[in-house]
């Protein structure tokens, strides 16, 4: 069994009808607090399990053939979600393409916190990492080459196998979790 993928502007006309039964935000509390799609629910990524998932699923009363979607910032983490909980969820999955970011301003629900997307957290710190790697290698000692050195082949460890241990680490920070 496999997941589905529907376009924001398809999710947003079901959200209108009031079609979805459960929609899951896989960011960070953080994230979800300031930006969300009406009516979802927050299980960050980095917290989810499919028996949690289960749980939620009982508490809304969702009927087996009900479809559970899956949403995030632009549908990666959602696809992440889907290959880590489905297997284990007897109703159907379903991951909204393009995320919150491609939804119309009818079906989003913005809050009082505002956090700085997750990727683009990871481009700031990695970009603040090479950095300090090359002004204490030049002024300082060498070795300190090996910290741009380093975070360049995590940077090439995540592309290739879509993963990102530098995300995964931010989302737990205490400003990435809801207020």
């Amino acid at each position: 069994m496999s997941y589905q993928t529907i376009s924001a502007a398809e999710f947003a006309k079901r959200v209108q009808s009031g079609e979805i039964p459960l929609c899951v935000d896989v960011r960070t509390g953080g994230e979800f607090a300031g930006l969300r799609c009406q009516g979802t629910v927050n299980l960050p990524l980095q917290d989810l399990t499919s028996d949690q998932l289960k749980r939620v699923a009982e508490q809304q009363n969702l009927a087996a053939d009900d479809t559970v979607y899956l949403i995030c910032q632009s549908g990666k983490r959602s696809e992440m979600a889907a290959d880590k909980t489905f297997a284990g969820l007897d109703n159907p999955v379903c991951v909204v393409a393009g995320g919150v970011q491609a939804l119309p301003a009818d079906v989003q629900e913005r809050g009082e916190q505002s956090v700085i997307s997750l990727e683009r957290q990871v481009r700031i710190a990695a970009g603040a990492l090479v950095l300090l790697g090359v002004v204490l290698g030049a002024l300082v000692t060498p070795w300190a080459y090996a910290v741009s050195g380093f975070v360049g082949a995590g940077l090439m460890f995540a592309g290739i196998t879509d993963t990102c241990a530098m995300a995964m680490i931010l989302a737990r920070m205490p400003w990435n979790k809801a207020a």
